[in-house]
């Protein structure tokens, strides 16, 4: 991952045990002297003068006393979470969002623009420039105050020059090589860090469970592609390369159906589970006169969107529930495959095709279980995550947030 000016945040808490005793304070909603002092294996002394340096800078506040055990209650401190503030960002390929977050990763204000063909990025960051500076003036912040702007975007990027390199299937041109970290961090003159999406995406779940004991985290967005991510103990899973859009490859039929893009796996798993492949199918099942309501809502088969689908499934169309459950069945063995092999302890799901009702989540899961090697022995989490859409904007905030603590 890139990061312009990064001492900016990294130095902020210099000492190299402080930033421990401040981590394990941040992965708690409150915490005791007691007990930072059986995880840190620090001595009083030692505790005592980092607590009262990190209270004294702002890091933390006391929050009150524990229950008594005995003795004396003890101090409970919690991160304060009005130190600073962050902008995260994310950049998809239908939609583009900025959230504004506070260190305790509460929103306080968020703003999203439709990727049309004339969203270039140079459009894009004209408006993401000019709605911070509002942002910052409705809740009388300063440039100070801010930490900095995280983004996730669509892979591929290279995170340590803070680029996104070419990715597919944008609607508008000029999203190649775009050093958008650079652009951004100029433009609103604060520190810039980049990694994809999907990465992001569980940086979020995984902070927003930080108190539960999950430590082996799956996260699968399905939209236009697929992408996936992997969290073992609160730390991204990163290869040899940004393979975030890999899984969508993932060969599910030797003799299937051909990728819409020409580099693309023949019999690809999103080939036939992802949005692309449910309008396909549709239009197909137009041309092929079957009876479905979407008929009504287009005169040319190639017309149909996803959208108008979701509106036949809300309506139990029974074309359209044979063509979500058939998608959602491929994506079940392309999903057991990934438990087969990763074994996660949860599995967190998120994108249009999972928002977009029951029906594709529940045939998926069950699907995946049913194919699970180990199962029942070998249990596994299903979920929609607790963020939701929201997911990648603010994980790109936890990961600048995170620099807080990095040696």
């Amino acid at each position: 991952m890139f990061l312009l000016n990064a001492g900016v945040i990294t130095e902020r808490i210099p000492n190299r045990k402080a930033k421990e005793i401040y981590e394990l304070i941040c992965r708690q909603t409150t915490i005791s002297k007691t007990e930072l002092l059986e995880r840190s294996g620090m001595t009083v002394s030692t505790l005592t003068r980092l607590l009262e340096e990190l209270t004294s800078q702002g890091f933390i506040l006391e929050s009150g006393f524990g229950a008594s055990t005995g003795g004396r209650r003890p101090i409970l401190y919690e991160k304060n979470s009005a130190y600073a503030y962050i902008f995260g960002l994310e950049i998809s390929r239908t939609l583009s969002k900025l959230v504004l977050v506070d260190l305790g990763m509460n929103k306080l204000d968020t703003r999203s623009w439709t990727m049309t063909t004339e969203m270039t990025p140079d459009v894009l960051i004209r408006l993401i420039a000019a709605e911070a500076h509002s942002m910052l003036q409705r809740h009388e912040i300063t440039k100070s105050m801010l930490l900095g702007i995280g983004i996730g975007a669509v892979g591929p990027v290279d995170r340590l020059s803070g680029t996104i390199l070419e990715p597919s299937y944008f609607q508008a041109k000029g999203w190649k090589n775009v050093k958008i970290c650079r652009l951004l961090s100029e433009e609103l003159g604060i520190p810039g860090m980049l990694d994809n999406g999907a990465n992001t995406a569980i940086l979020a779940e995984s902070w927003h469970q930080r108190t539960q004991s999950f430590k082996h985290l799956l996260y699968i967005h399905a939209g236009v592609g697929l992408r996936s991510s992997m969290v073992s103990e609160g730390k991204v899973i990163y290869g040899a390369v940004d393979m975030e859009g890999s899984v969508g490859q993932m060969i599910i039929q030797t003799d299937g159906v051909a990728h819409r893009n020409a580099s693309g796996n023949y019999g690809a798993l999103e080939s036939y589970a992802s949005l692309y492949a449910i309008e396909k199918a549709a239009r197909s099942a137009l041309k092929q006169g079957r009876s479905t309501i979407l008929s009504h809502f287009v005169e040319d088969p190639e017309q149909v969107t996803y959208t108008q689908v979701l509106e036949a499934l809300k309506k139990n169309d029974p074309l359209v529930v044979e063509i979500i459950t058939e998608a959602a069945t491929y994506f079940g063995i392309g999903l057991a495959n990934l438990l087969n092999i990763l074994h996660p302890e949860k599995v967190i799901l998120g994108g249009p095709l999972i928002a977009g009702g029951e029906l594709f989540f529940q045939t998926a899961t069950q699907v995946a279980i049913r194919k699970t090697y180990y199962y029942p022995a070998y249990q596994v989490v299903f979920s929609k995550g607790q963020l939701g859409e929201e997911a990648l904007a603010m994980g790109a905030a936890v990961m600048v947030m995170d620099q807080l603590v990095r040696l």
